[in-house]
């Protein structure tokens, strides 16, 4: 059984902007509220019809970064994924990294540059 996408992100030089064009384009609840003012996108709040969703989430990224669109998929260990992608010809972007103190996620190119990412929830 694979692993499954669990959630999206759009990151770009306007966070705000993107956020606000996301909203109004798809009709999307985005919440900033919180210290890296990252947009969640509620995936039970933005379902398809069947009622299921992805979220999201969409931001601002550090000064001069162009920004990047991409997909995370749920692994049961950071590092092993990530060394993974690399033993296959990927390369590790960052990770294993601890977010807001809630989930460990890593990120890797694959051999053509694209942008993956690989999470884990931490135990509350």
């Amino acid at each position: 059984m694979g692993q499954p996408v669990v959630h999206f992100e759009v990151i770009g030089k306007d966070g705000a902007k993107l956020q606000s064009y996301y909203a109004d384009l798809f009709g999307w609840e985005i919440d900033a509220d919180n210290e890296m003012n990252y947009g969640m996108v509620d995936g039970k709040k933005n379902p398809a019809p069947d009622g299921m969703g992805i979220g999201g989430g969409i931001a601002g990224g550090p000064e001069g970064y162009e920004g990047h669109v991409t997909f995370y998929v749920a692994v049961p260990d950071i590092e092993e994924a990530l060394q993974k992608a690399e033993s296959l010809g990927g390369t590790r972007v960052f990770g294993p990294d601890t977010i807001m103190g809630r989930i460990e996620l890593g990120q890797f190119k694959d051999p053509e540059g694209h942008v993956i990412g690989v999470v884990k929830a931490l135990e509350m």
